[in-house]
């Protein structure tokens, strides 16, 4: 087992992450002889379904401060009624799991109060491969556990793709057409890290705006995705307002895209490393607490900087290129950026496939893993 760097908590939280995350193993290495209920098992989401309230009568003997684990509670969100009063009257503490967040965002589901901080699991990083973690195996595969550790990572990423994403969707109930849906999955995936066209994505799939809206609505909850919004800091500047949508593993983009048999191309290179830092970024500002604010900019003349994020002492801009060699033209975005952020307010880092470290100017221009190196070990955000 690769160690974890999501920290423990220490009072009840709800604990969010894609299937195949790893937040199961996490939670029995953590946890080990808590009480669980696993509501995966048809069974015992059957049994709970039929009665919210048997927690109660199987839990309130337990001492104070006693952790109790609810895997895949989305599956029964009534229960967190029962839940709500073992923390308040009891005093017991819960690890509430969960792949899907839509059926705890529907209206009358009890999130507890606030009494359950919530946190995020994602596929393993770079801080957690250590020496393992390689760059052109990622960018093929991506860094879910089992296709990192497993024999075959094609063939499961290819059943990943096939079977949980649209078997997931259907019993949700989150789609009218899974034939819709996957059609929309090979686009979404083919456009991945780009500024998103809804409607370009509609015509090319064959639906409804509307639809195309509602199924990346579907991959938001569903915590396959995410959106990176553009930054703005002047209502006046003419900037590029859309967001750019991000899968959230490389492996998995390629799965949907029917791309796995063969290596990348040059041309799906650039968008599978911003994706891979991109998901490192998110990882690093959750698993530490940070909550900066995570987005892109561009200008209406192209000028773009991959990720800016915005700290309490300036901000931090990443230009990610898939290149092996680093050329001043890259830089033209962190150019344009310091005339809205003004002179001095950015540390700018450029990250590439190459093997060399550079600085041109004020923007230090690292490898990829020399990169996450020095962001696991809080040299880049603090």
């Amino acid at each position: 087992m690769y160690p974890r760097l999501l920290p423990r908590p220490t009072e009840s939280a709800f604990l969010f992450g894609p299937r195949g995350t790893g937040k199961s193993t996490w939670i029995r290495d953590r946890f080990s002889g808590a009480p669980t209920y696993d509501l995966l098992d048809p069974g015992e989401s059957l049994r709970l379904l039929g009665d919210p309230g048997l927690p109660w009568q199987e839990l309130q003997h337990l001492p104070p401060r006693t952790w109790v684990v609810i895997d895949e509670v989305q599956k029964v969100p009534a229960v967190l009624n029962t839940v709500h009063r073992l923390i308040e009257l009891r005093r017991l503490r819960f690890v509430l799991s969960g792949s899907s967040a839509r059926p705890l965002r529907r209206g009358g589901v009890n999130l507890l109060a606030g009494r359950a901080r919530t946190a995020r699991m994602f596929p393993l990083v770079s801080g957690e491969l250590g020496g393992d973690a390689d760059a052109a195996r990622i960018l093929r595969h991506g860094s879910l556990p089992t296709a990192v550790t497993g024999r075959g990572p094609a063939d499961f990423l290819r059943s990943y793709a096939e079977t949980y994403l649209l078997e997931e969707v259907k019993a949700e109930g989150l789609a009218r057409s899974l034939g819709g849906f996957a059609r929309f999955l090979e686009v979404a995936a083919r456009q991945n890290g780009q500024v998103t066209n809804v409607a370009g994505i509609a015509r090319d799939v064959g639906i409804a705006r509307r639809t195309v809206a509602g199924y990346f609505e579907v991959l938001i909850d569903t915590l396959i995705g995410a959106w990176l919004p553009s930054w703005k800091r002047k209502p006046s500047n003419r900037q590029v307002q859309q967001s750019r949508f991000f899968f959230f593993d490389p492996g998995v983009v390629r799965a949907l895209a029917g791309r796995l048999p063969l290596p990348p191309t040059p041309e799906e290179q650039g968008p599978l490393l911003e994706t891979w830092l991109f998901g490192e970024l998110r990882a690093f500002l959750s698993y530490r607490g940070l909550h900066y604010p995570l987005s892109f900019w561009r200008s209406y003349s192209g000028a773009e900087v991959d990720f800016l994020i915005e700290t309490p002492t300036g901000f931090v801009g990443v230009e990610v290129k898939a290149s092996q060699r680093w050329e001043r033209r890259f830089l033209r975005g962190f150019a344009q950026l310091e005339k809205d952020c003004g002179p001095g307010e950015i540390r700018g880092y450029g990250v590439y496939l190459g093997d060399r470290e550079a600085r041109w100017g004020q923007i230090e221009v690292l490898p990829a893993l020399d990169f996450l190196r020095r962001l696991w070990a809080g040299e880049v955000l603090e």
